[in-house]
């Protein structure tokens, strides 16, 4: 199915319920319907054609979700930007994708007019929040005198809709190929379209530049689910959001529900209306779900997981799996699937491989890699990686896990990430959870030191809770009586925070370039 179906088919059933809650405005799925289709004029008329890219830069808003079906009522690419990057960044993204049209922030036109003689590929510069500057078009202004005739895609569903950039933690950017099918063919088989009888609300947080959160608006679209727009996370705001809007979905990161429950003001909202709050995007700690399970008494959670270059969910851990009732032995077992990324979804095929490519036993670690309609077609511009990730008809994750005898996947971590001490392979995210579990420790990072003897030997990087002191010994001795003793750490550092991408992400290379240097014995 081609993605313009979705705001279709919902914009004819439940054309008067609200679509968008932003910034004080409110659309139906009519307007926004009516607005997609000026905004599609209005390119069409800028010479925006099949294949063209279609490029933004800005924090959520309404205008992003326009932009993509707009792009693709057009067959155009949509090519949404981290507006968090470093200028340099993003101009390197703009030169590689090669935007026709680029639309952006008012805050982002002094710093792309700044590299404007650099950007040969655009034909037009579009200005958003109501704003004017030289050079530039209004977004609303082009809005304002476009038609509202429809425009009608010929492309398929195998057709290429979006080019999103990967995070870029090592190396430049890569830019994962979309294509309809790889959204739709999760969201027809996991989201059911609108009833006139329920309505739902999702309050949508998480960066429209990441695949969580275009997921949350494909299915919020397709499914006639009003969405709560934040700018960007702020807890006391998203709470705020939840509470006068009476949200029911939430899509959140482990350090956003974190950040949520230590706010001084959690206890003063009432968050009850909240049904349903998936999770995903970077590792749970499991201190972190257990208490969120208690604090949000009323919601069923979900943990999802997938990638960038999966489009969506390829994994997930269910509620019935996050209710910790029953026996001892039950809620032990529960516990520890809490740790878990779940099993594959119903249409997709995911397996755990050695080096060779062959399935590895249960319980042994291996790479998990993926099979399905909904992966990417490659990576724009870059036949060496794409080859290297699309494998046979298997996208290589590049995550590491195994499978339990009960069919749960757990992770180990990246593959570069992990650790090789004396012919030893030790996870990061094994040990992370131990040191996650210690009653001083708020926050923790495992990484590998480089060592002439043993190759490889453990550090830990440790954020203390609120007055506690962190005493080296005592956590390393902590570790040793929780796991095996070459997986220990062998020192410990303490710092005031962790550095994180914009997700949650723990950036290891930064915490690798800061603290490789050699142990003491």
């Amino acid at each position: 199915m081609n993605t313009t179906e979705f705001l279709n088919i919902t914009s004819l059933i439940v054309p008067e319920r609200t679509a968008i809650v932003f910034d004080g405005k409110r659309f139906s799925f009519q307007e926004l319907d009516e607005r997609v289709k000026r905004l599609a004029n209005a390119l069409a008329g800028m010479g925006v054609g099949a294949g063209d890219r279609i490029a933004t830069i800005q924090v959520n808003c309404n205008e992003n979700i326009e932009t993509y079906f707009a792009a693709a009522k057009l067959d155009a690419v949509y090519v949404p930007l981290n507006f968090r990057s470093h200028p340099e960044e993003i101009e390197y993204m703009i030169k590689d994708s090669k935007p026709k049209i680029l639309i952006t922030g008012e805050r982002y036109v002094s710093m792309v007019d700044g590299v404007k003689e650099n950007l040969t590929s655009v034909d037009g510069f579009v200005v958003l929040d109501h704003a004017s500057a030289e050079g530039w078009e209004s977004y609303e202004q082009l809005l304002s005198t476009s038609s509202t005739e429809d425009m009608y895609p010929m492309g398929d569903e195998d057709d290429l809709t979006m080019v999103m950039f990967t995070a870029g933690t090592t190396g430049s950017p890569k830019g994962v190929m979309l294509s309809h099918d790889s959204f739709a063919s999760y969201i027809l088989a996991n989201v059911s379209p609108p009833e006139l009888e329920s309505e739902e609300k999702n309050i949508l947080t998480v960066p429209l530049y990441h695949i969580a959160g275009i997921q949350a608006v494909m299915a919020a679209i397709y499914g006639g689910r009003t969405l709560i727009i934040q700018r960007q996370f702020e807890p006391a705001e998203w709470m705020t959001l939840v509470q006068e809007e009476k949200a029911n979905r939430a899509m959140m990161v482990p350090t956003m529900l974190k950040m949520l429950m230590d706010h001084p003001e959690f206890e003063k909202f009432d968050l009850s209306s909240l049904e349903v709050i998936t999770y995903g995007a970077a590792p749970m700690p499991l201190e972190v779900i257990k208490r969120a399970i208690s604090k949000f008494p009323g919601a069923f959670f979900i943990n999802a997981f997938g990638q960038t270059e999966t489009a969506a969910t390829i994994t997930m851990l269910p509620p019935e799996d996050h209710i910790l009732e029953g026996s001892e032995e039950e809620i032990e077992r529960k516990l520890n699937r809490l740790t878990s990324i779940g099993k594959p979804l119903s249409d997709v095929e995911v397996r755990i491989v050695n080096e060779g490519g062959g399935e590895v036993d249960v319980g042994e670690t291996g790479e998990i890699v993926a099979q399905g309609p909904r992966l990417m077609k490659g990576y724009w511009n870059q036949q060496e990686a794409t080859a290297e990730a699309l494998r046979g008809g298997w996208l290589y994750t590049g995550d590491l896990g195994y499978f339990d005898e009960d069919g749960y996947i757990f992770l180990s971590g990246r593959a570069k990430d992990f650790i090789k001490r004396a012919g030893e392979m030790v996870s990061p995210e094994e040990v992370e959870q131990v040191l996650h579990s210690h009653p001083f420790i708020d926050e923790a990072a495992i990484i590998g030191v480089p060592d002439e003897d043993w190759g490889e030997r453990v550090r830990a990087i440790v954020v203390a809770k609120i007055g506690a002191t962190i005493d080296e010994e005592e956590v390393m001795a902590y570790c040793k009586d929780r796991m095996a003793s070459f997986k220990k750490p062998e020192s410990v550092v303490v710092v005031e925070e962790l550095p994180r991408n914009p997700l949650g992400k723990v950036l290891k290379r930064v915490l690798r370039e800061e603290f490789s240097y050699p142990l003491e014995d």
